[in-house]
């Protein structure tokens, strides 16, 4: 069994931003601490970049699963409006052979299904509140910002 290879020592990791000037020799401050200021600077622009793509992505994922539960709707809607029509008369003429008045029973049907409308109604309405679509990812990586730049980041959520 032979040991794993090892990249070269010339390779760079895409996530690091090199410094364009060669390595001063130890001892030396020929502006080290600009370099690593430009590199430090570099690096929050390209966090900054990588965040701003990531909440764009969460928003396209939630946009498009809105889209789809909305075709979902109008396409369940559009059939269920005719069963239900057929089966709400049938109701009414078996209330009406029960009570002997065509009318009551239609109305008392119709206040029936007004009632069931509305609380289907406000169970959808707040799925689709603006609570559900926020970028929960986004928000948690904010808000370890601080600690990742003080260094005491740590892979337990905070709760």
């Amino acid at each position: 069994m032979t040991p794993p290879e090892f990249p070269a020592t010339g390779t760079v990791e895409p996530h690091v931003i090199q410094s364009s000037r060669p390595a001063t020799e130890p001892g030396t401050s020929d502006n080290n601490i600009v370099d690593l200021l430009k590199q430090l600077v570099g690096q929050g622009s390209h966090l900054a970049e990588q965040q701003l793509a990531l909440i764009k992505a969460e928003i396209r994922d939630s946009t498009a699963d809105i889209k789809t539960a909305v075709g979902g709707l109008v396409g369940a809607a559009i059939v269920g409006i005719a069963g239900l029509g057929v089966l709400l008369m049938s109701f009414a003429y078996l209330l009406a052979e029960a009570i002997d008045d065509l009318g009551l029973a239609t109305l008392i049907v119709g206040v029936a299904t007004l009632a069931l409308d509305y609380v289907l109604y406000q169970a959808a309405a707040k799925k689709m509140s603006a609570t559900h679509l926020a970028p929960e990812r986004s928000q948690r990586t904010l808000e370890r910002t601080p600690d990742a730049i003080r260094g005491s980041l740590t892979t337990e959520e905070k709760r």
